[in-house]
């Protein structure tokens, strides 16, 4: 009787005969057997079924106009620096151990005074609204449901009350310098009387023209009437974001070159009664500087690649802002995050917590709330995985000596 392994070959080894079979039929030979038997796997329907964050992304695109998909996608020129901020975690290895007790895992993570149940929070990403017509307030009942703490965009699709509630509790707020402090001081000043616990202010924007290729490219692609959504086929938020309604913005200018220096960020010190972060940090000199003048957190990020090409990604600038700033305050990173094994690296970094950007877009856009509760717990549970594995039992244990830097 032949054995299993035995009928398996024949099996296989009659694949083979069927070009022939099908030639000496008169019949043309149709594809190869490798493809024949090969199943492409049935599209999720549910964010339960995703294996992993980066599979929203081809559903988002499906899900997505052209425009919405890119503006989403969208890096500068040829978006080197969106891909370097992922490709970058190849270059640190993790050390796994194996007598360690790691029985009983503990993620969670002190933030400003609070206890967060793990070290992962939802970033700043402007008009949801375009990848899901819940927008912003998914994101929120997400962020609620998941115990995850969540950064506003001030060109958020939603108002801050609405968010707020979603949330059952405020966000915090990310703003942006202008040319007009008056609008400035309007924004912290709505997001301190919201309750806001924190402002984040968004240093990279740097007020001058960004070269989106890629976003250009999907607008091209898109047949469909801008009017009705950006005011002039403009997409500056402060013409159709909530955050900005009733205030005069008339001396706006998003082409116009800002000095934000120094001077202008003791300006907004004086005006944050609040937590003042300051995030689009990438340097030790920098990261030294605004603690100096009253940052009480810094963000490590070069918002994900869309403002900049400088080809260096977030996770390679971590370190040294970490030493620069000589645990006086915590250091937030984003850009390019993935994997659980991602955010581990971060932490052993110095990173006090972990943004997410653009998977909150995918899963938003694929799926809704739940898409964006799936990502989540994807990286919750990829996080509780290489913990086990690298014998650290709580984030206090990950440092710089469970990672090994391996030139790129």
């Amino acid at each position: 009787m032949p054995t299993k392994l035995h009928s398996r070959r024949s099996f296989v080894g009659s694949l083979a005969t069927l070009p022939w079979w099908l030639r000496a039929h008169g019949q043309q030979p149709g594809p190869s057997p490798a493809l024949l038997y090969r199943r492409e796997p049935t599209p999720p329907a549910s964010a339960s079924e995703v294996l992993d964050v980066m599979d929203f992304e081809p559903l988002a695109r499906a899900a997505l106009p052209p425009a919405h998909y890119a503006y989403l996608a969208t890096g500068i020129d040829d978006d080197q620096t969106v891909v370097r901020n992922h490709a970058a975690f190849a270059h640190y290895e993790i050390r796994a151990r194996r007598f360690v007790d790691v029985t009983h895992l503990d993620t969670s993570v002190a933030v400003f005074g609070e206890r967060w149940a793990h070290p992962l929070y939802l970033s700043a990403v402007s008009s949801m609204g375009a990848f899901n017509a819940e927008g912003e307030l998914a994101v929120a009942r997400a962020a609620r449901t998941r115990a995850t703490a969540l950064m506003l965009s001030s060109g958020a699709s939603r108002s801050l009350t609405e968010v707020s509630a979603a949330a059952d509790r405020p966000p915090w707020q990310q703003i942006y310098p202008t040319n007009d402090f008056a609008v400035t001081r309007a924004l912290v000043q709505r997001a301190e009387q919201a309750g806001c616990a924190a402002i984040a202010v968004t240093l990279d924007g740097r007020n001058t023209p960004r070269i989106n290729e890629t976003l250009r490219r999907g607008m091209q692609a898109d047949s469909r009437d801008c009017g009705g959504c950006h005011a002039n086929g403009l997409h500056d938020m402060w013409l159709k974001a909530p955050m900005y309604a009733g205030l005069d913005v008339t001396r706006v200018d998003a082409l116009e070159p800002l000095d934000q220096g120094l001077a202008w960020l003791d300006r907004l010190r004086q005006q944050v009664k609040v937590k003042l972060i300051v995030k689009g940090i990438v340097t030790g000199e920098d990261a030294a500087l605004a603690v100096g003048h009253g940052a009480d957190g810094i963000v490590v990020s070069n918002h994900g690649g869309r403002n900049e090409e400088t080809l260096r990604a977030s996770i390679d600038c971590l370190a040294e802002v970490v030493r620069a700033v000589k645990g006086r305050v915590p250091v937030f990173v984003d850009g390019g995050f993935r994997r659980g094994t991602d955010v581990f690296k971060a932490l052993a970094l110095g990173a006090t917590a972990v943004g997410v950007g653009r998977p909150q877009g995918w899963g938003l856009a694929a799926f809704g709330q739940s898409g964006v509760e799936a990502v989540i717990d994807i990286f919750n549970r990829e996080l509780a995985v290489i913990m086990r594995q690298s014998g650290t039992a709580t984030l206090h244990e990950v440092r710089s000596s469970t990672l090994v830097h391996v030139a790129g």
